[in-house]
């Protein structure tokens, strides 16, 4: 199966674009300390999923057959779905918003590849695994140039635990996702069946935990621009591109969004970047060159998996 430049550009495009919204979810939530993390991330990926679910309906229809013979699948990427928001917003609150964004989302390309590894026996190259390294790398120098007085020691090992939760189920799902596209069902499908039956899990713990979130119209604002707009659009901008490039690059391209998370956590926060930390931020940009820059052969799904 070949994929186009146009396919593969468009792919690349896409997923940076949902990780620079993504990359704004940690800054939103510190404008509700009062919501719990539970309660804004079941209502950022439990709303945002169902809606996803709602503008599929009729792709959903149309396809039923074809997700009950992968219902394995589905239920896998639901699961993961509806623990992945728990677990990250979580790791924020405990570890800090720079620190559990990098832990959340650095884990995943090199969880993602693993899982192809075991499950596809896929193997990457030697460019992707330089470009993750680098990302890896920077994302540590982030980590460590972080000076925040944000989640005490004792907060710290366990928000970094419960990050890599996150990580690992971001990774599965992503994985689920493009196993079902890859099985015959379009990616409106397959991202609407993963991300509504997650939603669906995820409504139990909103109505438990979520009424902080009419409380105040602050709370409300916080809670529907998560719900619309990283959640819904970034993962309809995600689910196109995973439809065009392999899981490992889409999860690996996903390290802008702890850049974005750095960013932001500085100008708006208030949160201090020390040099080390802008030069975790090139690392990470000069990581993204390199998994994205098209290679001399054709344009295929092995470019970005030529064995070592």
């Amino acid at each position: 199966m070949t994929i186009s430049s146009d396919r593969r550009f468009g792919g690349i495009t896409a997923v940076l674009i949902a990780a620079i919204l993504w990359g704004t979810t940690g800054t939103a939530a510190t404008f509700a300390p009062q919501v719990s993390s539970v309660a804004i991330g079941s209502v950022a990926m439990g709303v945002g999923g169902l809606l996803q679910a709602l503008i599929a309906l009729r792709s959903l229809l149309r396809f039923r057959h074809a997700l009950g013979q992968q219902w394995r699948l589905l239920i896998v990427g639901a699961l993961a779905v509806a623990v992945y928001p728990l677990a990250f917003y979580a790791s924020m609150r405990m570890a800090g918003v720079t620190v559990g964004t990098l832990v959340s989302i650095g884990s995943a390309p090199l969880l993602s590849a693993l899982i192809e590894y075991c499950l596809e026996g896929q193997r990457l190259s030697l460019r992707w695994m330089a470009g993750a390294s680098l990302g890896i790398v920077g994302m540590l120098l982030l980590c460590l140039a972080k000076n925040t007085g944000h989640g005490a020691t004792s907060e710290m090992l366990p928000g970094i635990l419960t990050g890599l939760i996150a990580g690992l189920t971001y990774a599965l799902y992503s994985w689920a996702a493009r196993q079902l596209m890859q099985r015959g069902v379009p990616s409106k499908t397959a991202m609407g069946a993963t991300f509504g039956v997650g939603g669906i899990l995820l409504m139990p713990v909103l109505f438990a935990t979520g009424a902080p979130l009419l409380a105040s119209w602050n709370n409300a604002a916080v809670g529907a621009y998560m719900a619309l707009v990283p959640m819904f659009i970034g993962y309809l901008c995600f689910g196109f591109g995973l439809a065009r490039i392999p899981a490992s690059m889409a999860t690996t391209l996903t390290l802008l969004e702890p850049v974005v998370a750095a960013v932001l956590a500085v100008f708006i926060v208030g949160e201090r970047l020390t040099p080390q930390g802008w030069l975790g931020i090139a690392l990470v940009g000069i990581c993204l060159i390199l998994i994205t820059a098209p290679a001399k052969r054709n344009s295929t799904l092995s470019e970005s998996r030529e064995t070592v």
